[in-house]
């Protein structure tokens, strides 16, 4: 008799202790989500960080692939065109018809997130990874920009530059470098 009462206050002892919960303090009130002004003033940051990142990459590679305007405007005084070659990376691939109208299709987008190259006015075509571009860019730098996007598509072998400089087409005032933020 005397274990089973033993037993039965050790039993009592540790039920308990075992319901008090002590790990939860008891005056911190829960998280509050963040709002919806602070979610998109996030996302606004975030996209503005990334279109910094993509511009200087692009800006790099455009030493890189020697897309500078005096680069351009050699080619163009030598043979009339640019053309800058790419090695594909593993896994890529250049291909059929829907490669290459997949090809023309990103890089028309890509002319229309930039506010100084006009995708209606630069006609690409693409055969079999190898891009072509014709049409009027209102500066050295320019063309240099639209076969440098071009040329960082995935598929893209070659890009072959036929663009003409049209100073009619120059862009106003402000920085070439500079995303479409419509």
């Amino acid at each position: 008799m005397k274990t089973s009462a033993f037993t039965l206050f050790a039993l009592l002892a540790l039920l308990t202790a075992g319901c008090s919960d002590k790990s939860k303090p008891e005056d911190t009130p829960p998280a509050r989500p963040p709002t919806l002004s602070e979610r998109t003033d996030s996302a606004v940051e975030k996209s503005q960080a990334a279109a910094s990142d993509a511009i200087a990459a692009l800006n790099a590679r455009l030493a890189e692939w020697k897309l500078t305007p005096s680069d351009i405007k050699a080619d163009l005084e030598k043979s009339g065109r640019v053309v800058r070659d790419r090695s594909l990376a593993a896994g890529e691939k250049a291909g059929g018809a829907l490669d290459n109208a997949r090809i023309v299709a990103v890089v028309k987008g890509k002319y229309v997130a930039d506010r100084h190259l006009s995708a209606l006015k630069i006609n690409v075509d693409a055969d079999q990874g190898i891009v072509t571009l014709n049409g009027p860019v209102g500066s050295l730098e320019l063309a240099g920009r639209a076969i440098a996007l071009a040329l960082d598509t995935e598929g893209v072998t070659q890009v072959i530059g036929l663009l003409k400089i049209d100073s009619a087409e120059a862009p106003e005032a402000s920085s070439p470098a500079a995303p479409n933020t419509m």
